[in-house]
């Protein structure tokens, strides 16, 4: 299957599966999806395809997934919540990071097969999830604190908490995934690509998460009027 329509599957699955652990489980539905996305995306960035006749690392779509949460908590549940995510997935990163490297002290059997891949995966880890790690931390809490800052800005302007929803989340979300697609990708790859190639993965980068990012808005709306109307159930 062409990497381009598995990029399109992934996002329509990716984003699915956030909105689905918000409707079975709610706030710790959508904490536990930050814990997986964060630790899934910083071992996809390993890997490098080219789709769309761009070369581009995976974990785009996954990372992107994080930035959809926090905005969903944000909106519904404050921004208490959504640091809350946020301070999960740094915690998460740093026990996979320290779990991981751990595997490779180990001395396997003859007959082993597996560690070979495992040695080649995550040997090469560290720097990519500390830069990860790092990255994530100041970008995800700046993401938080610009949703809320413009939001102060839409309720002075419209009058209204509920207006420019796409708006907020637009802005915050391109601007926090401009940040983090420049440090990461020199945090992560610098030495390792050439600059062509790190400009490549930048530009790549940064226009799948802005297409993420105008993808990411209907669910938002979705998650927001699926909590209303379970809120008015319940009040009824």
């Amino acid at each position: 299957m062409p990497n381009e329509i598995l990029l399109i599957l992934s996002l329509i699955a990716i984003y699915g599966a956030v909105l689905l652990s918000f409707v079975l489980f709610g706030e710790k539905g959508l904490i536990t999806w930050t814990v997986l996305a964060t630790i899934a995306a910083n071992i996809e960035v390993l890997i490098l395809v080219k789709a769309f006749g761009l070369v581009q690392t995976l974990g785009n779509v996954m990372f992107a997934s994080t930035f959809l949460v926090t905005d969903i908590l944000s909106e519904i549940y404050g921004k208490k919540q959504a640091k809350q995510a946020v301070n999960m997935g740094i915690f998460a990163l740093v026990c996979f990071l320290l779990i991981s490297q751990l595997w490779l002290f180990y001395t396997p059997t003859e007959g082993d097969y597996v560690f070979p891949s495992i040695q080649g995966v995550f040997e090469n880890t560290p720097r990519v999830m500390i830069a990860g790690l790092i990255v994530y931390a100041i970008v995800q809490r700046f993401d938080v604190w610009l949703y809320h800052r413009l939001w102060q800005l839409t309720e002075k302007t419209s009058g209204s908490r509920r207006k420019a929803l796409w708006l907020r989340n637009n802005l915050a979300t391109l601007t926090s995934q401009l940040l983090n697609t420049i440090l990461f990708t020199f945090g992560a790859f610098a030495g390792t690509y050439s600059l062509d190639e790190l400009s490549s993965i930048i530009l790549t980068s940064y226009l799948i998460y802005f297409m993420t990012a105008l993808a990411d808005t209907p669910i938002v709306y979705l998650a927001r009027r699926i909590h209303e109307k379970r809120k008015l159930r319940r009040d009824a």
